[in-house]
């Protein structure tokens, strides 16, 4: 008969799975041509990291998973999912100090719900703000991170 896993043990997994199913959900996010099957795996992976991070992350792991979920609803037309993962992500990052890139990625994660949702004028907004503080992101590598990420949000 097998050993049951420790608690440490089922937690080392937990992490390796959030990390791995939200690595493969922001690739996803990434490609501007997803095929149905894609989009399929992109939003189970988004919300599969979620599921894992809620086990053994941080209000900020919570924070960035909503922030995945917002923008992976957003991308497929599920506005109102969209919306509302952005708006616990947008509220988190500007309630706390947050890196640069973060909030770029808050802002445009918004616009893209917005914009799915039907909302231009958040859409319009949003995407003003993400653009701006995307430009001005200081760590090249993060930069370029969330620039192929915003190339995926329509401009208003």
């Amino acid at each position: 008969m097998a050993e049951r896993p420790s608690s440490d043990e089922i937690s080392q997994w937990q992490k390796r799975f959030a990390v791995a199913c939200n690595n493969r959900a922001w690739e996803l996010v990434e490609r501007a041509d997803r095929t149905p099957s894609e989009v399929h795996e992109m939003l189970h992976a988004a919300h599969a990291s979620a599921w894992h991070w809620a086990r053994v992350g941080t209000a900020l792991n919570e924070a960035r998973a909503n922030m995945l979920l917002g923008l992976a609803h957003a991308l497929v037309g599920e506005g109102a999912l969209g919306l509302r993962y952005a708006m616990l992500a947008f509220n988190y990052f500007n309630e706390h100090e947050a890196p640069d890139w973060e909030q770029a990625f808050a802002h445009a994660t918004l616009a893209a719900a917005g914009r799915s949702a039907g909302n231009s004028a958040l859409h319009a907004e949003h995407w003003g703000e993400a653009d701006r503080l995307g430009r001005a992101i200081a760590d090249e590598q993060d930069r370029d991170i969330f620039m192929r990420s915003f190339a995926q949000i329509p401009k208003p």
